[in-house]
């Protein structure tokens, strides 16, 4: 990988730092002006500027209200260019139609950033979008950033500045997790669920339409927040997802993102003339993006809440052998039922821990793991018995559960849990959560000043939220890839051959001889075949190729071979190559007159795999990994990445699948040989990034060879 030039490196941190000094005008305002204060209570404006007021911001607040001296007590001006100080801020909620006025007055005034909570503008239509373009066009011809428009607005907990920017009526407290939430009505509910689970703050923006200010900022803004350890996304688009790959990908190793992405469902699916873009559902795309830059994908807003928790006050998880403790059997199956079902593993606990273990418990008690300390257990049994598990080297994390049984309340034994934790001789190096199931989050009884503790009502919850942190934490300590440049790799001769099928023939799918062509300057080899018109040329290939032989179909019209029993495999003679034609022919012609046959050498040896790539109008080529054959699009077991590929995802392409153990030699069978089938992925992406005429690949099947012997191409198509 070339090293890196240190001036282009101190280009980006100074850009970086720059646009973290636009920011903070934002986010750490000395002044702001509400516009569009207005004496009614109910109203936006009023409600923004009470909650300035009320947590207590530390910088001035100036009402703007041309029909009133006075707002809330506080006296009001008519525009800001009336304010008799700087302003840093300006919080804008009027009616669209007056928004783009309040502007030119917040530029005269030399405001530097810009809150628009006020609607209808791009989400309402065309008309709205005008406006948006407009107002955008405005802000950036000055070099202020905007939040919004259609937002609910921000949140800044620093005691230091303590705004709240927003209309909603939850307030937050201060913390180390920072969320962004493109949806505004949304914002209020997390806010007051954040707030339920004890899970405190250091910012919370709603970013509305994202005119100016996208997730991407606020990433590399939070990146070097000191105040920030946690960064929660809840997204419905992206505007820029290469750029947001290069940002998250190198600040999730820094801090663990969580991302819940709206718009998962199947009805983003297409028709496709391809395998490759028949198995891309609207969904991979971002699960690409999220998997190729340590990004940790939620399905809900709750799951993503849970795990916050856990990352935002306990330490990583350094593996995945997880100790319970129980004073009941059904949750602790349960507990370990999730766990196992997500990727830990309970071992058994080591003879000296079970002997520490035996000396205070019961004999009906069981010491194996799960730790049941059956019903009667009380204060000591759980004072007592964390250390033990805590202490052993076998063990990575703990999870704790209790139900009411006894005499003892759970305030009691929370602080029995808090002062087991304080006796333990690992101290706070592994995760411990708790799950009382009368009870969630991390409030008293099982924080203290110093600690706090996430507790679950479910023990499953508690399971799958530690599932999720040592995925992160695997994710965080991976190696970095490398985008592997292909000195044979021929750009310039792919494009020439694209650019001349395309000027003889227009966009479309080439032909098994024309795609090998391509594939061929890329370094990417295909079975030799031979095109033939008729039966007896057919035949007289396959007398030149040696037998066993292939026949299949070659149109530009039937996509899939198989569909029109196309593919004519194992044939050992002249006279059975003939009549395979012909039954081709006889098949295929009433759809495509024009329709060919190819004969090609068979290769029955080795496992068929299939690899693609297909163009999204979102996030660009994505490549395709699966095992191949008829049945790929039966079992639909396939990866997709995000080009460039580093030779890291394309490792983590080929072992994701769950047909993964037959390439790793399945039952004594030989391993495949994956270092070139890692090659061939890492080959198709960088063609693709070079010859953009490429919309579809489909190279299906691939057979890989054992070991050290590569692997072979067999049938290629590709859309143009």
């Amino acid at each position: 990988m070339p090293s890196r030039d240190p001036v282009v490196e101190t280009l980006k941190t100074d850009a970086r730092d720059g646009s973290r000094a636009g920011l903070d005008f934002v986010f750490r305002p000395r002044s702001v002006a509400v516009v569009g204060a207005s004496r009614e209570v109910r109203s936006v404006g009023q409600r923004v500027l009470r909650n300035l007021i009320a947590d207590g911001f530390q910088g001035a607040v100036f009402p703007v209200n041309p029909k009133a001296d006075v707002v809330a007590s506080i006296p009001a001006y008519p525009s800001v260019r009336d304010i008799p100080r700087r302003l840093d801020l300006a919080v804008i909620s009027v009616p669209r139609d007056l928004v783009l006025k309040v502007v030119d007055d917040c530029i005269a005034k030399d405001v530097k950033g810009l809150v628009v909570l006020t609607a209808g503008f791009a989400e309402v239509g065309e008309e709205g979008r005008r406006v948006q373009d407009e107002l955008v066009a405005k802000i950036r011809a000055r070099g202020i950033r905007m939040v919004g428009p259609n937002c609910l607005g921000i949140v800044n907990t620093d005691p230091k500045v303590a705004l709240n920017a927003t209309f909603g009526s939850s307030h937050a407290f201060a913390g180390n997790v920072a969320m962004a939430s493109q949806s505004g009505a949304l914002g209020v509910a997390i806010l007051e669920y954040a707030r339920t689970l004890g899970l405190g703050l250091s910012m919370f923006v709603s970013m509305g339409n994202k005119a100016d200010l996208s997730s991407n900022d606020l990433i590399e803004y939070w990146e070097d927040d000191s105040r920030t350890e946690v960064i929660l996304l809840y997204l419905e688009s992206f505007g820029n997802p290469r750029k947001f790959a290069r940002i998250a990908g190198r600040v999730s190793r820094k801090k663990p993102i969580l991302a819940v992405k709206g718009g998962r469902s199947a009805s983003g699916q297409k028709a496709a003339g391809s395998h490759t873009a028949s198995l891309k559902s609207s969904n991979e795309g971002t699960d690409a993006l999220f998997r190729q830059t340590g990004v940790l994908r939620l399905d809900t807003l709750e799951e993503m809440f849970e795990v916050a928790s856990v990352l935002a006050h306990q330490p990583l998880p350094t593996g995945p052998n997880v100790a319970i403790l129980t004073n009941a059997g059904g949750p602790a199956i349960l507990c370990a039922d999730a766990c196992e079902a997500r990727g830990l593993a309970l071992p058994a606990l080591t003879p000296k821990t079970q002997a520490r273990l035996q000396e205070f418990l019961p004999p009906s008690a069981s010491v194996r793991n799960p730790v049941d300390m059956i019903a009667a257990a009380g204060v000591e049994e759980y004072r007592l018995a964390l250390p033990a598990l805590l202490d052993d080297d076998g063990i990575d994390s703990v999870i704790v559960l209790y139900i009411p049984a006894g005499e003892a309340d759970e305030q009691v034994i929370a602080q029995a849990i808090r002062d087991g934790r304080a006796e333990a001789r690992s101290g706070r190096r592994k995760p411990l959560l708790a799950s009382f199931m009368s009870m969630r989050g991390m409030a008293s009884p099982l924080s203290s000043a110093d600690e706090a503790i996430p507790s679950f009502r479910f023990p499953e919850s508690a399971a799958r939220a530690l599932a999720r942190a040592f995925e992160y934490s695997k994710l965080r300590h991976r190696p970095a890839g490398v985008v592997q440049e292909f000195a044979d790799l021929d750009a310039p001769s792919a494009v020439s051959a694209c650019t001349r099928h395309l000027q003889s023939q227009g966009p479309g799918w080439l032909l098994a001889h024309e795609a090998e062509e391509i594939l061929s300057a890329a370094g990417i080899d295909v079975q030799k075949s031979v095109v033939c018109r008729a039966p007896d040329e057919a035949a007289r290939a396959a007398e030149a190729l040696g037998y066993p032989v292939a026949v299949k179909l070659a149109s530009r019209v039937i996509i899939h071979k198989s569909d029109v029993g196309g593919v004519k495999l194992d044939l050992t003679d002249r006279r059975q190559v003939h009549r395979a034609a012909e039954k081709i022919f006889e098949a295929a012609s009433g759809q495509d007159p024009g329709c060919s046959v190819v004969v090609q050498r068979m290769c029955s040896q080795g496992i068929e795999i299939f690899v693609g790539m297909t163009l999204d109008p979102t996030f660009g080529p994505l490549i395709a990994f699966g095992l191949g054959g008829v049945a790929v699009e039966l079992w639909k077991d396939v990866v997709f990445r995000m080009t460039p590929l580093s030779d890291q995802d394309a490792r983590e392409m080929v072992r994701s699948i769950k047909g993964y153990p037959l390439l790793a030699g399945f039952r004594g069978s030989p391993p495949a040989d994956e270092d070139a089938v890692i090659e061939l992925l890492q080959r198709v992406s960088r063609l693709v990034e070079q010859v953009p005429a490429i919309r579809e690949i489909d190279l299906n099947p691939v057979r890989v060879q054992p070991r050290g012997d590569g692997l072979v191409v067999l049938d290629a198509k590709l859309l143009l």
